[in-house]
């Protein structure tokens, strides 16, 4: 019986190159312009298309190739083809290139090498594609831009915890994906898809763990911490130009946080918390200094069906008091931001969001002086999915 059976499991045919790879994607389309009522108001991290004289904006327009092309090695490579550069939109730029190397048959220990998401954050490891809010949150997103770098990371998981990160995702209840119960990875710093400037690796543990009740609830507590050191190179030129603290554009990166999530079944609570230091531009004396920062946010949602439609209703509120290292002169921040918003599924090929926002925000570089801004505005985007 065993012959037989060896016998024919070596006579089923191989599959080809092209059967083993998987090919779908997604594409957001926006409009901000609805109810605005300050059009100096912005977000350069979050959404370009926020204030000035944008109109309709392609958000994200992204096809992703992935596959087990072997049993222990699995590839996945995303392109967006939205990405922007100053003035100029649609742009192609690769977001994900990496590749799994699994050390078990039951891939509970794997290497992911190549340009990855870097396991720091909850909703930084959302796919975009399943966020119910338009943007991440400033307090932790301005930790990785893009989510994003080039890198090793170690991943564990038990199979079931693994088949339940699936199900999170698979059932629609905004999960973060697969990203292993413990995380650990050394990476270049810069961000994605930038050159690294230093040659002094940060490095990043993330443990997660799902708590799943008889109710079919779910519960998920997470903490997580990287350290390393940025190297700003956005910075102003000519009169206006910003003085380095100690003449020096390497700055500590360090950053430790929180989270919290309890799914939607149909009530669910999101938060995360950050705190840490790095590159701050100080108005008063025109200087990138060193700097303590921290922020958050906490989200309150649900998941509830209209005959065959289903729809996310949302409210989210975040703070940030902090720089942004990748943008220009390592831009001083202080963020207050109320979200109401509605998410709806009519059926899984479509999805329309409705994000009314109230914004403050106070946001400075050496050309930015004593820049508060704050003010509402209607934002919807349309996404499908393929």
């Amino acid at each position: 019986m065993l012959i037989s059976e060896t016998k024919k499991e070596e006579e089923k045919p191989k599959k080809k190159w092209f059967e083993l790879i998987s090919l779908r994607g997604y594409a957001q389309v926006r409009y901000n312009k609805l109810l605005e009522t300050n059009p100096n108001l912005g977000c350069e991290q979050c959404d370009r298309s926020w204030g000035g004289t944008s109109s309709f904006f392609v958000r994200r327009g992204r096809i992703i190739f992935s596959g087990q092309v072997h049993d222990r090695v699995f590839i996945y490579i995303q392109p967006d083809f939205a990405s922007a550069a100053g003035t100029t939109n649609s742009l192609f730029q690769i977001r994900d290139a990496y590749f799994d190397l699994s050390l078990d048959k039951d891939r509970e220990y794997r290497f992911r090498i190549g340009q990855s998401k870097v396991p720091f954050g909850f909703e930084n490891m959302q796919s975009s594609q399943n966020r119910i809010t338009l943007d991440r949150n400033d307090a932790l997103n301005s930790a990785v831009s893009n989510e994003r770098d080039l890198g090793v990371f170690f991943y564990w998981a038990t199979k079931e915890k693994r088949e339940l990160f699936k199900k999170l995702i698979d059932d629609g209840y905004k999960g973060s994906g697969d990203y292993g119960l413990l995380g650990l990875g050394l990476y270049n710093g810069q961000t994605a898809n930038q050159t690294e400037r230093n040659n002094n690796q940060h490095v990043v543990a993330r443990f997660t763990y799902p708590f799943e009740f008889k109710n079919g609830q779910v519960f998920e507590a997470g903490v997580q911490a990287y350290n390393g050191k940025f190297v700003v190179n956005a910075l102003t030129t000519g009169a206006a130009k910003a003085k380095l603290e100690n003449n020096n554009p390497e700055f500590l990166d360090q950053r430790a946080a929180a989270s919290l999530i309890l799914y939607p079944k149909p009530f669910g609570v999101q938060a995360e918390y950050n705190i840490g230091r790095g590159p701050r531009y100080n108005p008063s004396n025109n200087t990138i200094e060193e700097s303590h920062l921290e922020g958050g946010y906490i989200m309150l949602n649900a998941k509830t069906s209209i005959k065959n439609h289903i729809v996310f209703p949302f409210v989210k509120y975040q703070y940030y008091n902090g720089g942004k290292k990748h943008e220009l002169d390592a831009r001083s921040y202080k963020v207050n931001d109320l979200e109401i918003g509605i998410e709806w599924q009519p059926f899984k090929s479509f999805e329309l969001v409705a994000d009314y926002t109230i914004s403050k925000r106070e946001y400075e570089d050496a050309v930015l002086f004593d820049n508060y801004q704050s003010g509402s505005l209607l934002r919807i985007q349309a996404q499908f999915n393929f």
